[in-house]
C-alpha cells in the first residue's frame, strides 16, 4: 500500500497545529485574545443537570463566588429528571441565594432541549453554558465577557483542567492530553476568529444567536434519531456558518474529574470520537467558507481521522507495528518535555510530571484503530452520553422542606 498520501497529511496536520497556529497566534497578538473591560451585559450561567450528584452543589458554589457584578448574575440548573438526588443538592446550593434558580423538566428532555428551555425563559445578554461537574474559577465569567470586543463575536469559550490530575497515571496522562487540546490545536482556528468547538464546560454565547439558531438545533438527527452527543461542536459549528466569530481565551477556566480507568477513558474517546466524525463529515458542505487557510487544515484533518484506522492495520500486516509505537512513544515523551517546560512556573499540584504522557503513545493507535470504526457504525446513538455514575436514588440528600427563600423551582 502506498502511503505517501498519508504522510503528508501527517506533514500537513502537524506543521499546521504545532508550527503555523501558534506562530500566527503570536503575530496576530491582540487581535487574537482582544478584551474590553467596560462591556458588562447581564448574564445568566445555565447548568444543564442529569445525576450529577453532590457534583452540582460544588458547581454552583463556585459560580457564586465570581466576581462578576453579582446584580448581573444569575445560574439557572435544568434538572433533566435526574434519577439520583441531584436535584436536592442543587436545591441545597440555592438556599439562600435569590439569583439561583432550579428548573426540573417535566420529562426526559436530554441536554440540548434542556438547554434551549433555560434560554427561552431567561432574559440575559449573554448566556454561559457550564457542565454540572466542573468547579469555575472565580474570574471565569468576567475573563469570557471581556473578550466580546465585536458584536460578530457570537461565542466565547473557556480552558478546561483536570481536577483529579495526580489521581493515577490516566488522570496525569489526560492532563497533558488537555493541554496540547486546548492549547496548541486551537491556535490555528483562534488566530481567524473561527474556533469549530467551543467546549460545554465553559463557554459563553450571544442569547440572541443561539434563539436565532434554536430551530436547527432541534432539528438535529441522524435517520430520524435525535443526536444527543457532541452538542458543543455542533453549535460551534453552527455559529460559524452563519457568519459570526468564536473565540477561544485560557485566561478563563474551570476544572473537571477525567476518567480514572481504562473503561471509562474508552467510552469518553468513543463519544468524542462519534461528535469528531459526523461533525466534519457534515461540516464539509460549507467548510470552503473559512479561511482557505482553515479549510485546508479542516479537510485535512478528516482525511486523516478516516486514514488513520487503515494505517494501524497495514503496519499490524506488514509486521511494522512495533516500529511504529516506538516512533510514537518519543514523539510523546518529546511533546511530555514541552508541557513540563512550558507549565513550570504553576504550582506543584496543578502540573504532572513529563513522563505522564508516554501511555498516550500506546493508547493513540489503538483507540483509532478501533474506536473511528466503532463510532461510524454507531453515529445515531441517541444517549445522553455521560460517565453514566451509579444512581444513589436510595439515599438521597434530602430536599429542603420549604421553598428556598433563594432559589426558584420550576416542575
Amino acid at each position: 500500500m502506498e502511503l505517501f498520501p498519508v504522510h503528508l497529511l501527517v506533514l500537513v496536520v502537524m506543521m499546521n497545529r504545532y508550527v503555523l497556529g501558534p506562530l500566527l497566534r503570536r503575530v496576530r497578538g491582540a487581535r487574537v485574545d482582544a478584551t474590553d473591560d467596560g462591556y458588562q451585559p447581564t448574564v445568566m450561567v445555565i447548568i444543564p443537570l442529569f445525576n450529577e450528584g453532590e457534583g452540582i452543589y460544588h458547581a454552583i458554589r463556585s459560580l457564586l463566588s465570581q466576581d462578576y457584578p453579582q446584580d448581573k448574575l444569575g445560574i439557572c440548573v435544568v434538572d433533566d429528571c435526574s434519577t439520583d438526588d441531584s436535584y436536592a443538592w442543587a436545591m441545597k446550593a440555592a438556599e439562600g441565594h435569590p439569583n439561583v434558580r432550579v428548573m426540573r423538566n417535566p420529562h426526559n428532555m436530554g441536554k440540548r432541549k434542556g438547554i434551549a428551555r433555560a434560554v427561552r425563559e431567561v432574559d440575559s445578554e449573554i448566556v454561559v453554558s457550564v457542565d454540572s461537574d466542573v468547579v469555575v474559577h472565580p474570574s471565569a465569567v468576567r475573563e469570557l465577557v471581556r473578550r466580546f470586543v465585536s458584536p460578530n463575536i457570537a461565542a466565547v469559550g473557556g480552558r478546561t483542567y483536570v481536577s483529579n490530575r495526580h489521581q493515577n497515571w490516566m488522570t496525569r496522562m489526560i492532563e497533558i492530553k488537555f493541554y496540547f487540546a486546548q492549547e496548541w490545536l486551537k491556535d490555528l482556528e483562534r488566530s481567524f476568529r473561527s474556533v469549530l468547538c467551543l467546549s460545554g464546560c465553559l463557554t459563553a454565547y450571544r442569547r440572541h444567536v443561539l434563539l436565532e439558531l434554536e430551530p436547527i438545533l432541534e432539528a438535529r438527527n441522524i435517520a430520524g434519531i435525535p443526536i444527543k452527543y457532541g452538542e458543543d461542536r455542533f453549535l460551534t459549528r453552527q455559529i460559524v456558518k452563519a457568519g459570526y466569530e468564536t473565540v477561544y481565551t485560557t485566561e478563563a477556566w474551570c476544572e473537571t474529574a477525567a476518567p480514572a480507568t481504562l473503561s471509562g477513558y474508552f467510552s469518553q474517546q468513543l463519544r468524542w470520537r462519534r461528535s469528531n466524525l459526523v461533525d466534519m463529515i457534515c461540516g464539509l458542505s460549507h467548510a470552503w467558507r473559512l479561511h482557505p487557510v482553515l479549510t485546508i487544515h479542516y479537510v485535512s484533518q478528516l482525511a486523516l481521522l478516516l486514514s488513520y484506522p487503515v494505517i494501524i492495520v497495514h503496519n499490524l500486516l506488514n509486521g511494522q507495528f512495533w516500529g511504529v509505537l516506538l516512533l510514537h512513544m518519543l514523539i510523546m515523551g518529546a511533546m511530555g518535555v514541552i508541557y513540563r517546560i512550558d507549565k513550570r512556573h504553576l504550582p506543584a499540584d496543578m502540573r504532572v510530571s513529563a513522563l505522564s504522557f508516554l501511555p498516550m503513545g500506546l493508547l493513540m493507535p489503538i483507540t483509532y484503530a478501533l474506536f473511528t470504526p466503532l463510532a461510524l457504525f454507531t453515529l445515531d446513538s441517541g444517549s445522553w452520553e455521560t460517565r453514566n455514575k451509579p444512581s444513589t436514588a436510595a439515599t438521597p440528600a434530602p430536599v429542603p422542606p420549604t421553598q428556598p427563600a433563594g432559589g426558584g423551582s420550576t416542575p
